[in-house]
């Protein structure tokens, strides 16, 4: 994958509506790869045997693009693959090929992020850095239909669904694998009014300070006094995954698209930044003082 740049139209890696990758079809994508270089086949041999150009092997091997069933049984005779190997690929690829249970929210969801909600789906360490708004797997709902509907041309149906995808996502939290989730908060997330009564504030600082008590979840709020810091750029999720085929993989997004980065020397730099900032910021227990400090002065 090196870098997937997904809705930004003229983009090397770019992607429309369903066709951004799922966890498990890059990690198919990764597997092939491994095995055409250990049955030491040239991209343009497997080319050949598809009768496509090499650029699309490599396409295939990005995760790229969807994977052909057909293409992938004659791939894996070329790589030596046979017998209960090959089926169990094959079956893994059938599950690839399956839409994920937020298939069903595509009419409220960008393209470029329906690979946002698969990766959420399968890490087993979020870590968040956010100036602007309460991560959206701790939003309350009339809290997520403030930001959601801030600016945004939607009708109140249009609204109703993106509101409802968000607020399914926060079941993630609670399954019986749930991953790890850090996030550091600056402080003028809370500093910074959304809905139209002060009741939405209230009932979001409530609802942050029940978060904190799930085993799983960490926050880290970074008080004004912090000063400038290097994290300051805007916000960015770190996702860690338990699968070997899979590096650590950052997000960023902007007014139309977003970029997922998995290059080491990207991600590391992201991760010193939050090693850096979680150092800095309060701590867990200075974080809860200070939320409950907030829900008084609202």
């Amino acid at each position: 994958m090196s870098e997937v740049r997904l809705g930004m139209p003229g983009v090397s890696g770019s992607a429309g509506g369903g066709t951004s990758p799922t966890v498990l079809r890059i990690v198919l994508g990764k597997r092939l790869l491994a095995l055409r270089e250990r049955a030491g086949v040239t991209r343009e041999a497997a080319a050949g045997l598809l009768d496509v150009t090499p650029l699309t092997i490599r396409r295939i091997e990005n995760s790229e693009v969807g994977l052909k069933l057909p293409y992938v049984r004659l791939l894996l005779g070329l790589y030596g693959v046979r017998g209960a190997e090959a089926e169990q690929f094959t079956d893994l690829v059938k599950a690839a090929n399956r839409p994920g249970w937020w298939h069903r929210y595509r009419d409220a969801l960008p393209g470029w992020f329906s690979a946002y909600v698969s990766l959420e789906d399968e890490a087993s360490l979020i870590r968040t850095y956010e100036p602007h708004y309460v991560p959206g797997l701790l939003q309350t709902e009339e809290y997520a239909r403030g930001v959601l509907g801030a600016g945004v041309h939607a009708t109140a149906a249009e609204l109703d669904r993106r509101v409802a995808l968000r607020v399914k996502r926060q079941q993630l939290l609670t399954k019986s694998d749930a991953p790890m989730l850090w996030i550091l908060m600056e402080e003028g997330v809370l500093r910074r009014p959304v809905g139209t009564s002060p009741d939405v504030m209230r009932a979001q600082v409530d609802h942050l300070l029940e978060a904190t008590a799930l085993p799983n979840v960490t926050l880290q709020l970074m008080p004004f006094e912090i000063g400038p810091h290097l994290g300051a750029f805007g916000p960015f999720h770190l996702f860690r995954f338990d699968l070997t085929e899979l590096p650590d993989i950052v997000y960023t997004e902007n007014l139309t698209g977003a970029v997922y980065l998995d290059r080491r020397p990207d991600s590391s730099a992201y991760l010193e930044v939050l090693d850096n900032l979680s150092a800095r910021a309060a701590s867990v227990h200075e974080t809860r003082a200070f939320l409950e400090n907030i829900r008084k002065e609202l």
